[in-house]
């Protein structure tokens, strides 16, 4: 298989993964949005939205990396500036969401 058509079906799989998991999120933070500290961090502190937030983080960042790679790839011309932005992007959508994963499960009232 070709090297931009599994980009290509990974870009689709996390968008159909990450469709469900942003209305979620959206309909959750409408409902803290206006709560205390305590109540937000009570509710980050549950063990069922703690996976579904790191779900959503690792989804999110797999496919703004895979995307952004799409644009370096139609956008830099330069082959070694293109390597380093594709590296540099995909250590960043390893390290931030590993990184907040690790800072939420330390979380608790």
């Amino acid at each position: 298989m070709n090297i931009a058509t599994r980009k290509w079906i990974f870009l689709k799989i996390a968008s159909v993964i990450l469709l469900p998991l942003m209305l979620w999120f959206i309909v959750n933070l409408i409902s803290i949005y206006d709560r205390s500290y305590l109540e937000v961090v009570g509710f980050f502190s549950n063990q069922l939205f703690k996976f579904l937030f790191s779900f959503f983080v690792v989804f999110s960042y797999f496919f703004s990396a895979l995307s952004i790679s799409e644009v370096f790839e139609d956008y830099i011309t330069d082959h070694k500036l293109k390597n380093v932005a594709n590296s540099l992007s995909f250590i960043s959508a390893i390290l931030i969401p590993i990184i907040t994963i690790i800072f939420l499960f330390k979380l608790s009232i």
